[in-house]
């Protein structure tokens, strides 16, 4: 497959442009997801001129509205950031991205929870940086995270299965932007949507079988903002193993009573908490390959990303 381009904080890619002149590589980002990302990197504050070293900067006033200020000398440079920020977001839409990893708690890059301060110096609140505000405000249906929040297995594979899903859906319908091209996504992808959101996956499903050829084209973004918008809901073990006992109905016919019952003491073993998501997920996947279970073995849900990455092997 190609490489998937993803913007990051150029700090994360082991470049020395924090305003102390180091970095914050971070392997896993570089070494790992590197495999299979082409990242475009990003430093607020050196490409809005403020130099390697520079004095840091921090959130100051409003939380729904801070100033980003120097720390020792007071200096303000919010209407600088801003001005760049709108600028390079633009820049920003060639780029093909899907997706973005931000510097944690960085008063330009933080994604959230960026410490705001008042005129004293103490805590008054906490709010996205600067840039990572205008990033997400801009490109709204793009999955983003920090590297500090990857660092939980849930929160990694949720953002990296919502980074590979957006790929394959650009994909797709960049090759044949159709009713028939999104209602054979739709349905590749109906129990990984449902894992997540099976309201909104029930909800799409209706407003897919109701549309016309000459609507495809300007319900494409309809479809990314509501697909993006389901899975970014986090999957949970209940709905896993609801999912999981729901194919187990498919292997009906095809693969003998023991067997079955076999897998679905997995399942369960999975829903207690024994087992990791990927020993259930796996059994299956043998008998659908096995049987030729079309139905299932065209289901996203079996595989969403690489297996090299070992997302689902926590318990």
């Amino acid at each position: 497959m190609d490489r998937i381009r993803i913007g990051v904080s150029k700090c994360l890619l082991g470049e020395p442009v924090r305003y102390d002149g180091q970095h914050k590589h971070d392997h896993f980002i570089t070494d790992t997801l590197g495999l299979y990302f082409d990242y475009v990197g990003v430093c607020p504050e050196v490409e809005c001129g403020l130099g390697v070293p520079r004095e840091a900067v921090r959130l100051v006033g409003d939380p729904a509205n801070p100033r980003l200020v120097t720390t020792r000398t007071g200096i303000d440079h919010t209407e600088r950031m801003q001005t760049w920020c709108a600028r390079r977001v633009v820049e920003l839409e060639k780029e093909d991205l899907h997706g973005f990893i931000f510097k944690a708690r960085s008063p330009s890059s933080g994604m959230a929870s960026v410490k705001v301060y008042d005129g004293k110096g103490n805590a008054a609140g906490k709010a996205p940086g600067v840039f990572a505000k205008a990033f997400m405000a801009h490109f709204p249906t793009l999955p983003c995270e920090d590297e500090g929040r990857l660092n939980d297995p849930d929160l990694r594979e949720n953002f990296i299965e919502r980074v590979f899903t957006l790929w394959r859906f650009r994909q797709a319908v960049r090759a044949s932007p159709t009713v028939r091209t999104l209602m054979a996504f739709h349905a590749r992808n109906k129990f990984l949507i449902q894992s997540h959101h099976e309201t909104l996956m029930r909800q799409m499903g209706r407003e897919l079988a109701g549309l016309k050829a000459r609507e495809a084209r300007a319900y494409i973004p309809q479809y990314e903002a509501k697909l993006m918008r389901a899975l970014k809901t986090l999957a949970t073990v209940r709905k896993h193993t609801n999912i999981l006992q729901h194919m187990l109905g498919y292997l009906r016919g095809s693969v003998d009573d023991a067997d079955r019952q076999e897998l679905a003491g997995i399942v369960e073993e999975y829903h207690q908490g024994l087992v990791p998501l990927i020993v259930p997920v796996t059994m299956l996947r043998h008998y659908v390959v096995k049987h030729g279970i079309e139905y299932l073995r065209d289901q996203y849900y079996l595989n969403p990303h690489p297996l090299e990455l070992k997302l689902r092997n926590h318990a």
